[in-house]
């Protein structure tokens, strides 16, 4: 079966891991240890994709679980802090996303995102607005690796799973696309990507 579409995760494909200072600004910012942090985040950061809350919302209802309170003000620096880990693009899987598209295959994105960063994706990432399908989770109260959100990317890209090559660089969403049907692939990086595709459809010989 010949490839059709190609979806890319955003956070640590499309952009950059957050540096390590993040975590430090975070747990000065919120006042609890970086690892109590990622645990919080760990065990309800979906709800915060699925847009169950807003960022302020959000941190207020994790920390208050830990018995930290913060007025708005520092609430709104803590979204502030944790958005910016997320701004670094990563200029060559921006380059490789406008290849594929430019090569006549169908360009998605599939992302686990807060609302509140969105807001500022689309006025700030010009490769959103170029992508034929943009797929957002709090936008559909749905999150990865949940079976609808991948349903959602195939009517939406009107393609069939066996079409579809996803790149996201958590296993578990990997696991649940190829489950269904779809070429997933951890991601490597783009240059491993664009020799992913290479093999893949000869389409793509392009690249």
């Amino acid at each position: 079966m010949s490839i059709k579409t190609v979806a890319f995760d955003y956070g640590g494909v499309i952009c950059f891991p957050p540096l390590p200072h993040v975590a430090d600004d975070l747990e000065k910012l919120t006042g609890i240890p970086s690892s109590q942090l990622d645990e919080l985040n760990r065990k309800y950061r979906g709800e915060l994709d699925r847009g169950t809350y807003d960022g302020a919302g959000y941190f207020r209802f994790i920390l208050s679980s830990a018995g930290v309170f913060h007025d708005d003000e520092t609430l709104k620096k803590i979204v502030q802090a944790d958005m910016d880990g997320w701004k670094r693009l990563n200029p060559a899987s921006v380059q490789l996303m406008r290849d594929i598209k430019a090569a006549g295959f169908t360009l998605a994105i599939l992302s686990n995102m807060p609302v509140d960063f969105l807001i500022w994706a689309r006025e700030h990432i010009p490769i959103f607005a170029e992508a034929d399908i943009a797929i957002f989770s709090c936008e559909h109260d749905l999150i990865k690796p949940e079976a609808e959100i991948y349903e959602k990317l195939r009517e939406e890209t009107q393609s069939d799973y066996g079409e579809i090559v996803f790149f996201d660089d958590l296993a578990d969403n990997i696991a649940k696309a190829r489950e269904l049907g779809i070429q997933g692939f951890v991601w490597n990086g783009p240059e491993a990507a664009r020799e992913t595709l290479k093999q893949l459809d000869k389409g793509f010989d392009v690249l």
